[in-house]
């Protein structure tokens, strides 16, 4: 998270003019994301790779839903605070583009063989939704920290257009939804 200069994708979002409170709950609710989000993705990876961990398939199912379980609370505290933010942030002009891309051919997998080598009955759909999701929401985080390191942040509609996207990609997508599927 922290950059060259010292300055961090956290630090980045504050100086967009934004109330400190607002900030400080999105920063807040972003670092919460993040963590549960590359906690259910690395375990997903773990499994890709054919590490067994846990050890037992009854282990695996129980740490999927208890990692779904995280990244779809961590999103529900998200929620609001993204939106002030967005409603706080809101641009001058309507015009910008996601400092961000499209998943890459690296996230996008098929997940059945997966899950079936780790013994685990969850919906391969709704896992390859939850991890593209997820991986974006990464990768934006990312992107913002790299910004920063370089001392090159977005405008302030491109920084809009990119969180707005994101909240449609998570709570309009589905993602929420596919993750509280499999923590059931």
């Amino acid at each position: 998270m922290s950059g060259e200069n010292g300055t961090t994708w956290a630090e980045l979002l504050r100086s967009y003019d934004v109330s400190e409170a607002t900030t400080v709950r999105v920063v807040r609710a972003l670092v919460a994301a993040e963590v549960a989000a590359l906690a259910f993705c690395r375990l997903l990876d773990r499994w890709a790779r054919g590490e067994p961990d846990p050890t037992t398939p009854g282990r695996r199912e129980a740490a999927l839903r208890r990692a779904a379980e995280r990244v779809e609370t961590a999103l529900a505290g998200l929620e609001r605070p993204l939106e002030r933010f967005l409603v706080e942030l809101e641009a001058d002009i309507a015009e910008g583009r996601s400092w961000y891309g499209e998943p890459g051919a690296g996230e996008v997998l098929e997940w059945d063989d997966v899950l079936r080598r780790a013994g685990v009955s969850a919906s391969p759909s709704r896992v390859a939704q939850a991890y593209l999701e997820l991986a974006v929401l990464v990768r934006a985080l990312q992107g913002l920290a790299s910004s920063a390191r370089m001392g090159t942040p977005p405008p302030r509609s491109t920084l809009w257009a990119g969180l707005f996207d994101l909240r449609e990609n998570l709570y309009g997508g589905g993602a929420v939804d596919d993750l509280r599927a499999l923590a059931a």
